[in-house]
């Protein structure tokens, strides 16, 4: 596997101009302008300057992770100064095409002029001019092309706000497509492209004109909307949705080349994604523009997972043409092997999840996977097994709850409930938890949770107890014995059988969280997971405020999370598995 060929440094053909002065390039949508942390190199200009052999770089421009286009920089210091007097004299002229939904009809142009001043979460709003820290944003937009409810525009920003146009276009009614901050229409992406830039040369002073072709997804989506399902059907358009989902995970891919590393207690800061990390998700559903179609990379190995209707037979992918199509152009990508996982609606009351026309043990592309094998997670070694029915031993959307609960550990007692095979135990022993109890109902996840541990080299770093139980009657147990910690993992299925019944997530929860909460020593925190579609974060929070009320607990803190970057969650929908860090008095 040559992770060079699937995740390229950089391109030729992204290079638009190169005179020795100045360098400009149409960057890829997926792309981040900057790192998210110190030293990390999955940003353009580390990567363009890798490419260039080290070349020095001058910036003055950004654009978002997902909005393609042009960026100029400046090649030598000697036309440093100049680009950067135009840019921020506002003499550089800066042409954008967006794709959008409202705008009005007969409505060819418009000036947009407001306020605009930081919101939550990185987002901007448009305010009252007098807000403090607002500043003037003014956007000139005119019509390119329509098509029922959709228009293309073209925009000339006049000044230089964060997400300019995206929240000035939002505001007036028009939000781009693919905008998930925003509220745009369902698009295989942010349909925003930097098409054009015009400015002086640093050294010739002569006026000087780039443009960037239009990416198709802009033209298709005009000309035919959200293409859905329809994806697997359109060769090109599929084509373009998984090269972007590639580009998107760089980060991960490539890790070799991120020079960040853990720090001995185990701290990277949240939104850094350190070095060694070779299991990942590479394809999120419709976060991806791939509906029903989630793929993970395994070291050098991918999981397709098709989520099927209730018969795999029939529906989406009981189309033997389309399903072959599909791992045809995985297989291309240049992993080892490709395993396959088809995933009915009811999963979660399967007999037998080794079914061979649901799971196959051997991969359907490439050469298999040793039959056990271990993947690296943040420097944390944790195994996995592809070809042993529907579940790989690993539940890759917890990375960074595993980070966090190495980071939280030192010294501490830690429960891990719902245990598993105990990757959140590993990581509390790697981060120096002193002691920790591990429980499940299944001996076999538990024999491979003791695999896991002794794997890790942790077993003699502290007391690691493993113990075959029903985890909702030990917490009862435990709480009856006065038995306490200091940070307890509480991560249920959404749904289970057990002695006292069926759990449904979404209406026990409340129990459950409350039972754990009384587990919890003085400054104790609760590391609360679900991933139930019908709970959502607001409610989610509700619901562990209730749990606490119901335990006589204080809540002191309660931190919730976002997904990690690789489960982009599609426009107008909630992630699916929620996560908050609950801290009582």
């Amino acid at each position: 596997m040559n992770r060079q060929f699937i995740w390229p440094t950089f391109l030729d053909a992204w290079i638009v101009h190169d005179d020795g002065d100045i360098v400009v390039v149409d960057k890829p949508a997926g792309m981040p302008s900057q790192s998210t942390h110190p030293g990390g190199s999955e940003d353009v200009v580390a990567r363009l300057g890798l490419h260039l052999g080290g070349a020095y770089l001058g910036v003055h421009q950004r654009l978002d992770k997902d909005t393609s286009g042009l960026l100029v920089f400046a090649r030598r210091r000697e036309a440093n100064a100049s680009l950067a007097a135009q840019f921020e004299g506002r003499s550089v002229e800066k042409t954008y095409v967006a794709c959008v939904t409202g705008w009005p009809n007969g409505q060819q142009r418009a000036s947009l002029r407001s306020a605009v001043a930081p919101d939550k979460n990185g987002t901007m709003r448009v305010v009252e001019a007098r807000t403090s820290g607002a500043k003037t944003a003014v956007t000139h937009a005119k019509v390119l092309a329509r098509c029922a409810q959709r228009a293309m525009l073209e925009l000339c920003l006049a000044t230089g706000r964060t997400h300019q146009a995206r929240v000035q276009l939002a505001h007036a009614g028009a939000p781009i497509a693919g905008d998930v901050l925003y509220g745009g229409a369902p698009a295989p992406r942010l349909l925003l492209h930097a098409s054009a830039i015009a400015f002086r040369h640093p050294i010739t002073a002569k006026q000087v004109r780039f443009a960037s072709p239009l990416p198709p997804e802009l033209e298709v989506w005009l000309s035919r909307g959200d293409l859905g399902e329809g994806i697997y059907d359109d060769d090109v358009a599929f084509d373009r949705a998984l090269r972007l989902a590639l580009e998107r995970r760089w980060a991960f891919g490539r890790s070799d080349r991120i020079s960040s590393r853990l720090e001995p207690n185990g701290r990277s800061g949240e939104n850094e994604e350190p070095v060694a990390t070779t299991a990942f998700r590479l394809v999120n559903d419709a976060g991806d523009a791939l509906p029903r179609l989630a793929v993970d990379v395994y070291d050098s190995w991918l999981v397709a997972q098709l989520y099927a209707d209730s018969d795999p037979a029939e529906g989406l992918w009981g189309n033997g043409v389309r399903r072959e199509r599909l791992l045809a152009r995985l297989d291309a990508l240049g992993f080892e092997g490709i395993y396959l996982k088809v995933r009915p609606k009811q999963a979660n009351v399967l007999i037998d999840t080794r079914r061979e026309d649901l799971a196959p043990a051997s991969p359907v592309r490439g050469v298999a996977a040793p039959f056990e094998f271990a993947i690296v997670e943040d420097g944390i070694p944790l195994l996995v097994r592809l070809g042993d029915g529907l579940s790989t031993g690993l539940f890759l959307d917890q990375r960074r709850n595993r980070r966090r609960v190495r980071e939280l550990a030192a010294g501490k007692s830690v429960a891990n409930l719902f245990a598993y095979t105990c990757g959140f135990t590993v990581a509390a022993a790697l981060g120096g938890a002193t002691r920790t109890v591990s429980v499940d109902a299944a001996t076999a996840a538990l024999e491979r949770g003791k695999a896991n541990l002794a794997n890790a080299a942790v077993l003699d770093r502290g007391e690691h107890v493993l113990v075959l139980a029903d985890a909702f009657d030990w917490i009862s147990r435990a709480v009856r014995t006065g038995q306490r910690f200091d940070l307890v993992i509480l991560d249920p299925p959404s749904y289970s059988t057990t002695k006292r019944g069926r759990f449904v997530a979404d209406t026990d929860y409340v129990g459950l969280a409350a039972s754990a909460l009384e587990l919890l020593a003085p400054q104790g925190k609760l590391l609360a997971c679900t991933n139930h579609r019908g709970i959502a974060r607001s409610r989610f929070r509700r619901v562990l405020y209730e749990a606490a009320r119901a335990a006589k607990r204080e809540v002191s803190q309660m931190k919730d999370f976002a997904p990690p970057p690789d489960y982009p969650v599609p426009v107008g929908a909630e992630p699916h598995a929620k996560t908050a860090l609950v801290t009582v008095v």
